[in-house]
């Protein structure tokens, strides 16, 4: 009952009573993360016609809907066969809720907290409020799911005219809509049993995924800037968000096509012409950040090729995107950070523009708890899937490190050892997955609030220690 109330900042605060106003918008983020995993994990077990024989367990039905909302594309049984039309349409459904979740909240955080005046409030929307600032809370949702339902239907359109040579019209159809969404998300789920490894030899379909994942990952800030910046009569400069982003991107996809080229031309692409090759070491250097399509045998793979993927999924996509990982700005931040020290410089600068260094600091801050939490999923995983033997398999233990950055980057790539983890193995690459989808976004909000709501009444005097 409420009790008494007054009107604060422009809202009614209540005494008694809590209201939706006033719950933090990371709690909210959460919340809203864990009810659509708990409906995805209760259509999968109680929904009808999903499944073409039994249907899954609780433990498999909670894994397969967490895999789906947080687009990580990791599986236990094969969505090919296993599921229906209807099961796959679920899939589907999930995925999209998943990937507009994060593209809407995003955004709209930098939006919404952007208009406010205090720095702490600019800092928790992640230092690129300036981008969108011109935009309003509606039309900025309006804006995010007509550009994603647009692009995702003329990618299925584009591979419905691809694939309707090679499944006929009727057969493609559903291939098409199905591989549009999970590409554009960053899902990585296929009704295909091999992936897209049946696709080696047809480069349209390659690069047309490819593409639909990159848009979808560098994230919506960066294409309503383009938007802004090309399609528009403004003369405005790209903002530095934008700059970083689209460079880093470039740097990864380029060097991870090289050097995907090196380490596989003599091994799983030699049979390939040069033009498939280098089409298939671009897809490879795609994937990984964080689409979770394959095309190769990871299990297969060489040991340079593993090591590499392993990097591209720790750092993933972009900010405001479907995509997981640590993020191409934080990775980007970090190297120019190293960069600037190794030259005397304190500041880190882009296209002309100082980033502030509470932003630097938040990436390291990021960076090192990512990491840190991904190296308590490998010991747990290590703990729980090999046995205590010291005759122990040392390649199980690089497969469980494979999928321990695979889930915590939201890829979905495997070594096959996915469908043979145990019950315990299998929650702990859930719990994974959900923190790697909203962790980082949620950290750094959680960062920007506590120190807005923080005030210092004292501190302790300097003193120095001794690093390196």
């Amino acid at each position: 009952m409420l009790l008494s109330s007054r009107h604060r900042e422009g809202r009614v605060v209540g005494y008694g009573t809590v209201s939706l106003a006033e719950i933090p918008p990371t709690r909210l983020f959460l919340l809203s993360f864990g009810l659509l995993i708990l409906v995805g994990t209760l259509g999968l077990l109680f929904l009808p016609g999903l499944y073409e024989g039994a249907g899954l367990g609780f433990v498999d039905a909670l894994f397969t809907a967490t895999s789906a909302v947080c687009v990580t594309g990791l599986i236990v049984v094969d969505t090919a066969t296993y599921f229906t039309p209807f099961g796959q349409a679920w899939i589907a459904l999930l995925i999209q809720l998943g990937g507009l979740g994060i593209l809407t909240f995003t955004t709209l955080l930098i939006v919404v907290l952007g208009r406010r005046t205090t720095l702490g409030m600019e800092e928790a929307a992640g230092g690129q409020a300036h981008v969108l600032r011109h935009l309003d809370g509606k039309s900025l949702v309006k804006a995010v799911v007509i550009s994603t339902f647009l692009l995702e239907a003329l990618g299925a359109v584009a591979l419905w005219l691809i694939w309707s040579n090679r499944f006929g019209a009727a057969g493609a159809l559903w291939p098409a809509i199905f591989h549009a969404i999970s590409a554009f998300c960053n899902a990585g789920f296929s009704v295909f049993s091999d992936s897209l490894l049946g696709f080696q030899r047809a480069p349209a379909t390659l690069l047309l995924i490819s593409s639909l994942i990159v848009v979808g990952g560098i994230g919506f800030i960066v294409l309503t800037d383009l938007r802004a910046r090309y399609l528009s009569r403004a003369t405005q400069r790209l903002g530095t968000h934008t700059q970083l982003v689209l460079i880093s991107t470039a740097i990864f996809l380029a060097a991870g096509m090289l050097l995907f080229l090196v380490f596989e031309s003599d091994d799983q692409l030699r049979d390939l012409s040069w033009p498939s090759r280098v089409v298939n070491a671009l897809f490879m250097s795609v994937t990984p950040r964080t689409a979770g399509f394959n095309t190769v045998d990871y299990d297969a793979s060489t040991n340079p090729t593993l090591f590499l993927t392993l990097m591209l999924m720790i750092v993933g996509g972009s900010p405001g995107s479907t995509a997981g990982g640590l993020k191409t700005t934080t990775a980007a931040l970090l190297g120019l950070a190293l960069w600037g020290r190794l030259r005397g410089r304190r500041l880190v600068s882009v296209g002309g523009r100082t980033v502030p260094e509470e932003t630097v600091q938040r990436a390291s801050g990021l960076a090192a708890g990512g990491l840190a939490f991904l190296a308590l999923a490998v010991f747990l995983l290590a703990m729980t899937e090999l046995p205590a033997a010291e005759t122990a398999d040392r390649t199980q233990f690089l497969r469980l490190v494979f999928e321990a950055h695979s889930a915590f980057g939201t890829v979905g790539l495997s070594m096959g050892v996915t469908p043979a983890l145990s019950t315990v193995g299998r929650l702990i690459v859930t719990c994974v997955m959900f923190v790697g989808r909203v962790g980082p976004l949620s950290i750094a909000s959680a960062m920007a609030f506590a120190e807005a709501r923080t005030k210092v009444k004292y501190r302790f005097p300097y003193e120095d220690v001794v690093i390196g």
